[in-house]
């Protein structure tokens, strides 16, 4: 049996799986689910925090990001490229390591991704407090649940057109925003504005402690590329393009967010720092003061539809991905791994889908609490994702690529750590408790089901390519 595709990209079969996803997913389809994702307009919501955090340099904080998480990204594309599978970082460590630290990696992102959707959810049901005050927040949140629900449920196709027409919303909001804020620096409507380099990098406010909250700011600005790498087996690519797709779509936010926030930033150029008050709501005061009061209320309106359905769609998409190849292996129930007819992980979904509901009812109004758990269990993934790296090309393949093998995962675990490191105290007590439930689960799982030989049988007799070697 032919166990690669013509290329590099190894099968599905010779991992000992049988395709069950529908294969639809174009390269350019990665690219646009990856950007959706990480929401190109997501400054929007957080510009006045990271103002006052940045002391006005707001574009420096996401050139910062861009240069930190490209290691995590190119770790994740070399993962992919070897292990073309649905599972994220719980198949690309399970397989690059050993099968237990797999769990623990998928069972730490498991948080992230349960909890991203909940957290997109209330930050959309509190937007739309502010366009509708007397209406309640669980409304807003329930509502979004049950679109994002039945997209999800509808197929891969349907989440591949949601994706294209919410990005061209967002992608169009950008070039107004763009021609709002020229109009309004060259016109000086708003009085103090100037653009100049001093938003990107000011020598006399620059010091190691801003550049430390600007990284841990920065790095957790782009969770959400990862979440590409969980349709690898949706794919119709044959040369990595799930890999290829993390790195298009890093790059593209990343110039966007640096775009958006440097010309806002000259537009807040006289501003030292946003007040209490207005620090959440300082990007569309910015756009109140140079357009009107309408043009603040349809940018509003837009930041709705991008987090809590766009945005949220991948999010539960890509939950239910890592749901169904956990449960493929055996790690958890067996139902999550059920495919209905349009080959979709549909139990996955709808449980995804009745959490989010539960959760939402029970962190309304605790955003950051929520933010907290969520950056925890993508670094705490990311941390052993470099790990596979490092473990699987140098000790077992005896790589010499140095660079992307050695000092790429070697640098992206430092970042990662550093910022794990400095996470805040509910961020560590919180996902060391889920840690430890993890635990519970896995012993569970593991006297259900022995050692899961098939697993472990997989794991030692795949090589780099997906080519079975002799024992």
């Amino acid at each position: 049996m032919t166990t690669t595709a013509s290329g590099d990209q190894p099968r599905l079969e010779s991992f000992g799986y049988k395709q069950e996803l529908k294969r639809s997913v174009s390269t350019v389809d990665l690219v646009v689910y990856g950007l959706v994702f990480m929401v190109p307009i997501a400054p929007w919501a957080i510009f006045g925090v990271v103002f006052n955090e940045s002391k006005g340099m707001v574009p420096l904080v996401y050139l910062v990001g861009l240069i930190a998480m490209i290691f995590t990204a190119l770790g994740y594309a070399q993962m992919a490229k070897s292990f073309p599978l649905a599972g994220s970082v719980f198949s690309y460590v399970g397989r690059g390591t050993h099968p237990v630290a797999g769990f623990f990696a998928g069972w730490s992102i498991l948080l992230d991704y349960l909890l991203v959707p909940t957290l997109l959810y209330v930050f959309a049901a509190s937007s739309m407090r502010g366009i509708f005050p007397e209406s309640p927040e669980w409304l807003w949140a329930i509502l979004c649940v049950a679109v994002n629900t039945v997209i999800n449920v509808l197929g891969i196709g349907s989440i591949t057109v949601a994706n294209r027409v919410f990005l061209a919303i967002e992608l169009v909001f950008v070039a107004i925003f763009v021609v709002i804020a020229v109009s309004a620096l060259t016109g000086d409507t708003i009085a103090g504005s100037s653009f100049s380099l001093a938003q990107l990098w000011d020598p006399a406010k620059v010091d190691p402690p801003l550049i430390a909250a600007a990284l841990s700011i920065a790095v957790l600005s782009f969770l959400g590329f990862d979440g590409i790498s969980t349709l690898s087996e949706e794919t119709t690519g044959r040369k990595n393009p799930a890999g290829r797709a993390m790195i298009i779509a890093l790059f593209i936010v990343a110039t966007l967010f640096i775009l958006q926030t440097w010309l806002a930033s000259a537009l807040a150029a006289g501003t030292i720092a946003f007040d209490d008050d207005e620090v959440n709501n300082a990007f569309f005061s910015i756009i109140a003061q140079a357009a009107g009061s309408g043009w603040a209320t349809a940018f509003l309106a837009v930041n709705v539809i991008a987090v809590g359905i766009a945005n949220a769609i991948a999010a539960q998409a890509a939950t239910s991905r890592l749901l169904y190849s956990m449960s493929r292996d055996r790690q958890l129930p067996a139902f999550f791994s059920r495919i209905n007819a349009r080959q979709v992980p549909v139990f996955a979904i709808l449980v995804v889908s009745a959490l989010s509901i539960v959760l939402v009812l029970f962190f309304v109004g605790q955003i950051g609490v929520i933010s907290s758990l969520v950056n925890f269990g993508a670094l705490f993934g990311f941390l052993l994702l470099h790990v596979s790296v490092f473990w699987h090309y140098i000790v077992r393949q005896k790589s010499r690529n140095w660079l992307l093998h050695l000092v790429v995962p070697l640098c992206g675990f430092l970042i990662i750590g550093y910022v794990l490191f400095n996470a805040s105290a509910e961020a560590k007590i919180g996902g060391a408790i889920w840690l430890v439930v993890g635990v519970v689960v896995f012993l569970i799982f593991r006297i259900r089901h022995g050692a899961n030989p098939e697993l472990l049988s997989e794991h030692s007799a795949t090589g780099t390519t997906g080519e079975k070697t002799s024992a």
